[in-house]
This record gives structure tokens, sequence and C-alpha cells, in this order.
């Protein structure tokens, strides 16, 4: 419950705070490339529940639907300031609107594609999918993009067995260090 309460408030202020860049960054998305400013994409939430799951769009409208590290070339498909989106993890703010709902938390497994069956099947063998998604989380911290599946469920069962609201917010201060330093982020 008081995970379910910070959520909420903290979603509702950085809001507020990130109001006016979000505005600004879907203008800049608008001016750079065809196609909405926000892309809608089906995540796998809850108990293998699907949800749509918002983010900036930082690629093109034609781009296929896989996880970016299974892309050859994931550089073709970006829009021109995608990358910067990207690495600044501003492509993740509409995701506060996502919380509020009630379909993520700031801090779980990230949510897997719709598509990703080795992710999903590897986390319901491990209880994760009992788990709200996060915006962050346990693997994010410590490895973000670059990590195996096999590892990155680990990691996923370790931050289920440990959980705590203190742990929460270390690893919102691990991930707030990490994106200024812009580690461990696919392109």
């Amino acid at each position: 419950m008081i995970k379910r309460i910070f959520d909420l408030i903290l979603a509702v202020v950085l809001i507020i705070v990130f109001g006016v860049p979000m505005l600004l960054i879907a203008l800049f998305i608008k001016l750079r490339s065809k196609g909405p400013a926000i892309f809608w994409t089906d995540r796998v939430g809850i108990n293998n529940v699907l949800f749509k799951m918002a983010k900036f769009r930082t690629m093109k409208v034609d781009t296929p639907q896989v996880a970016t590290h299974l892309m050859k070339d994931p550089r073709q498909y970006l829009i021109p300031g995608g990358e910067l989106l990207r690495k600044c993890s501003l492509d993740e703010l509409p995701q506060l609107f996502n919380i509020l709902k009630g379909d993520m938390s700031f801090v779980g497994p990230r949510p897997a594609l719709f598509n990703q069956d080795d992710l999903k099947a590897l986390r319901t063998m491990k209880n994760i999918h009992t788990l709200t998604p996060g915006i962050t989380g346990w693997a994010q911290t410590n490895g973000r993009d670059d990590l195996p599946i096999p590892e990155k469920v680990s990691f996923d069962e370790y931050y289920l067995k440990h959980r705590s609201f203190a742990f929460d917010l270390y690893i919102i201060f691990i991930t707030i260090l990490k994106v200024v330093k812009k580690e461990g982020v696919q392109h």
C-alpha cells in the first residue's frame, strides 16, 4: 500500500514538474518525423496481462516491434533526435501516466514486449510475473539493455525476494545516477 501511495504522489509531482518539457518533447518529435509523438506498445503486465505502455516515439512509424537488441541496425530506424531522447531516458516520461493508471510502478521488472516469449516464460517460472512492472528495476541498475535475458531474470528474481520500500528508493537513486551518466542504453 505504501508503494502505491508513493507511486501516485511521485507520478503527480513529476507530471507537474515535467509537463511543459513533455509538451516540448512531443512538439520536437512532431516537427522531426511523421506520425504520433507518443507510441503505444503492447507490454506484459502483472500476471502476464497485456497493457498499453506509453513512450515518446524515438523510432520511425514502420519500425518492427521487436526488442532493440534483436535488430540488425537499430540506428537506421531512429528519428532525428531519437538517440538523444533514448540516451537521456526522456522517451520514458509518458509512462508516468501508466503509473497513475496502475499498470506500472516506479520500480519493478521492466515490462516485456508482447512477443518476448522467452523472457515471459522465464519470469513466469520464477513468479516474477506476479509483480507490477516498473519504469526501472534491479536489472536496469545492473546493466539495463546490456544484460542477456537469463541474467535479467536473475536480477528480477532477486528483487522479488528482497523487495522493500527502502530497496525501491535505492533503485530509484541508482537509476538517476545511471541516467545522468547515460549508462547501459542501446540506441
